[in-house]
């Protein structure tokens, strides 16, 4: 390495620890943030409830025609401390649009506020209202980056509860190691417009607070993958979560999960939400179908 590469090098890490350490100091004295309001197209196609379970806000969107009995619930992402931005709306209207799903968002507390165990605890008795039937077969679990993750390890709470198992569980971007130890991240963070490693595995410790940072909770890509209903996941590759969405895809395989993976190497975290692209709309078309009533 040239002592200008060094210099470089020196100057970056530098520069993000400075801005680290700035976003640490105000997440510890914000005023709590506010998720970014229903579009007013979306509140014109529905019915909207809201209630509060465990202190938190839970939204419920019940479409005013063609209802199915289908229901998502979704946990939005921001790296488990920022609150849920217009362009997660963008993605959550174009994927269910005319399909007649119930959404619901539980909006767990954030870290430093929060963490896994009370954000369990609501999204528990979030899901176990929708399964009072004694059936999961028409719940689709969803949720993009942090809320991919969170996403994911319901499913696998759930198994291992004996609980009735969602329909399937639909991933955008999803964060699924919150350590980030995979060998293959620092090769593609130069690839990466969006996320930083070490501010991310800083975050995702801040949520993880004292449990385990490879328990099911934080980090589901570590945990037992058999059993689980259809896992589709929709990744780009200029993410530093690729390289853990490929393994999750890959281990998911291995344990006869019937799930898609779907991976856009030019696309970027969340690549979703660019939904004029084509890459984006065809996922969006796809997730759509997936979130309908299944054939009889």
């Amino acid at each position: 390495m040239t002592v200008t590469c060094w210099l470089l090098r020196a100057r970056s890490r530098l520069t993000r620890t400075v801005a680290l350490e700035r976003q640490l100091a105000e997440l510890a004295s914000r005023a709590y943030p506010a998720y970014a309001p229903l579009p007013k197209a979306m509140r014109e196609r529905y019915d909207v409830r809201e209630t509060t379970v465990d202190g938190c806000l839970v939204l419920r969107l019940t479409p005013r025609d063609g209802v199915t009995g289908q229901h998502l619930i979704y946990t939005h992402g921001g790296s488990y401390v920022h609150a849920l931005v217009r362009e997660q709306w963008w993605f959550i209207d174009r994927s269910t649009r005319g399909s007649g799903v119930t959404i619901t968002l539980p909006f767990y507390r954030l870290a430093p506020e929060g963490g896994p165990e009370q954000a369990y605890a609501l999204l528990r008795k979030v899901y176990a209202e929708l399964a009072d039937t004694g059936s999961g077969a028409r719940i689709t679990l969803a949720g993009d980056s942090a809320g991919g993750g969170l996403a994911l390890g319901q499913a696998i709470t759930y198994r291992d509860a004996g609980a009735p198992a969602p329909r399937q569980v639909v991933l955008f971007s999803p964060w699924v190691d919150v350590a980030l130890t995979n060998p293959a991240i620092p090769s593609l963070q130069p690839r990466d417009p969006v996320l930083d490693a070490e501010v991310s595995a800083t975050l995702g410790r801040l949520w993880a607070g004292g449990v385990d940072l490879r328990h099911a909770t934080v980090s589901p890509l570590h945990a037992d993958l058999t059993g689980l209903p259809p896992v589709h996941t929709y990744q780009g590759g200029r993410d530093i979560l690729a390289a853990d969405a490929k393994l999750l895809a890959d281990r998911l395989r291995q344990a006869g999960n019937s799930g898609i993976f779907t991976f856009v190497d030019g696309a970027f975290h969340d690549y979703v939400g660019a939904f004029w692209t084509p890459e984006a709309r065809a996922a969006l078309r796809e997730v759509n179908t997936l979130l309908r009533p299944p054939p009889s």
